[in-house]
């Protein structure tokens, strides 16, 4: 499995999510690799997502076993991009797991309005990291910033996305899912009620983020199983 971390794009590395990768690993049995991508401002867009997608095809081309991709916050973007810009490839996904990612939905409606003062992430956050990582002003039609942005969802792998019901970013993983099942494809979208951004922080204190991320681990074995029973 791959693993891409979250963090705003600008916050984030191997150390900030070296326990989740740790626990994911021995809950599976899976060989887990993070990567370290650049970050803005520093480095600006198609940085992030250029190291990420160098980063699936050399792993997907030195391993016999399918790989996975899985990501959190913005790392679910980045996730979603590559798994987007690599069909037809030789090598592909097996999988995606995406985790209360940042998609590119409509940041004027929907969960960005009702949620948009949560704890942990608001609308404005997002604004602003989308600022920072574009340098200015963000692109639009870029899949590989929005990954809501693509015109075809064909040929996607199957998808497990995790959103928390208070957070602005709510509304773009099932908005994403039907995209991805009107066109062929296989995707489930399970709203975690009463959990807000980042409670993968929170899941040995918290019940509901235990229960969620154990859904998670349930969600990874199928995949590497070419299992689909949702």
């Amino acid at each position: 499995m791959l693993y891409l971390h979250g963090g705003g794009f600008i916050l984030g590395g191997l150390e900030s999510h070296d326990s989740i990768c740790a626990e994911i690993c021995d809950r599976t049995g899976y060989e887990v690799v993070a990567v370290d991508y650049r970050l803005a401002p520093e480095h600006l867009h198609p940085a992030q997502f250029e190291d990420s997608l160098a980063a699936f095809r050399f792993i997907a081309r030195n391993r016999r076993h399918p790989v996975i991709l899985a990501g959190d916050s913005a790392g679910g973007n980045l996730a979603a991009a590559v798994s987007w810009a690599t069909r037809g490839e030789a090598h592909v996904p097996a999988g995606q797991l995406l985790i209360y990612p940042a998609l590119g939905a409509d940041t004027s409606r929907g969960s960005f309005v009702t949620h948009m003062n949560a704890p942990m992430l608001t609308t404005a956050d997002m604004l602003y990291y989308d600022e920072l990582r574009s340098g200015g002003s963000s692109p639009t039609g870029d899949p590989r910033f929005t990954p809501l942005a693509a015109a075809d969802f064909t040929a996607m792998p199957p998808t497990l996305v995790f959103t928390a019901e208070c957070d602005p970013l709510a509304g773009d993983g099932p908005d994403y899912c039907n995209r991805l099942t009107a066109a062929g494809g296989k995707a489930i979208c399970f709203e975690e009620t009463g959990l807000v951004h980042g409670y993968l922080r929170a899941r040995h204190s918290v019940g509901r983020a235990r229960d969620s991320f154990d859904r998670m681990i349930t969600g990874l074995k199928a995949l590497a199983a070419s299992e689909w029973a949702y």
